[in-house]
């Protein structure tokens, strides 16, 4: 099986995907307790989400799963929050705090995990980044996220449904965080917010450098807006994902138009 599954199109846009995948080798399975098997912190469903929204848009998508390693942190292993509570490079528990492995990986296996897994995904998205900054004289990453609606370990309350990250408006220019804001913001029955608890994880931190013609931006949906229950088996669900396409599908399309005008 291969790590990573890129999809090539045209437009600037790329769609990053790292969290959607559920593959894992049988004797790494093997070694998840019973919570971990569940596989419950996976990006439910968010690839058919976004599916043929804007036909152009290249796509990376890491095959594995986030429990394997996390295609979305820092290769060293530093946190992205610190002083709060998050998951690692291997997350050794669940979102809900709870331990996931008997007995988990040491730092040998993990180094190992990164090499096979999560650099191969990071040079695949690289890769398509230079092609179409080549071609067009920018790229647009749009990073693809979903997540539960409540977790406590995590946050306080209700997430809102669309969470945009840029780092506080240091990986993307302003026209993208403001053209992204604005069309979720006029989303009728959908709550918004602008680097709230999700600021952008390592990938859009790491890839969004403006001033070089390399946009970042971070989407992490409230799985509620998509699925039937935000529990087992975290079925999609046709009539919200429909209410919810048309905003996402705005989203891109805007990306793709804005894209010439951020030439240097």
């Amino acid at each position: 099986m291969s790590p990573v599954e890129v999809t090539r199109g045209e437009s600037p846009v790329v769609l990053g995907l790292p969290h959607t995948g559920t593959w894992l080798p049988d004797d790494v399975f093997a070694r998840l307790n019973a919570r971990g098997q569940r596989l419950a912190d996976t990006d439910w469903h968010v690839e058919r989400l976004y599916d043929g929204l804007l036909p152009g848009a290249t796509r990376v998508r890491a095959a594995f799963h986030r429990y394997l390693i996390d295609a979305n942190r820092n290769p060293s292993g530093a946190s992205l929050y610190p002083g709060q509570n998050t998951t690692g490079l291997v997350p050794l528990t669940d979102f809900d705090g709870e331990p996931i492995w008997t007995p988990p990986p040491d730092a040998a296996e993990i180094e190992a995990r990164r090499a096979a897994y999560h650099a191969p995904y990071h040079a695949a998205l690289v890769a398509e980044l230079k092609r179409l900054h080549a071609r067009h004289g920018v790229a647009i990453l749009y990073d693809c996220h979903s997540i539960r609606s409540n977790i406590p370990f995590l946050f306080k309350g209700r997430l809102p449904d669309f969470n945009i990250g840029t780092n506080g408006g240091t990986t993307c220019a302003p026209q993208i965080e403001a053209a992204v804001t604005a069309i979720c913001a006029r989303a009728e029955g959908f709550s918004t917010v602008v680097n709230g608890r999700f600021k952008g994880g390592w990938t859009t931190r790491h890839y969004g450098q403006p001033a070089q013609g390399f946009h970042a931006i971070q989407m992490e949906l409230a799985q509620a807006t998509h699925l039937a229950q935000e529990e087992p088996p975290f079925a999609y669900d046709p009539v919200k994902a429909d209410r919810l396409r048309p905003h996402l599908r705005a989203i891109l399309e805007t990306l793709d138009s804005l894209a010439p005008k951020l030439r240097g």
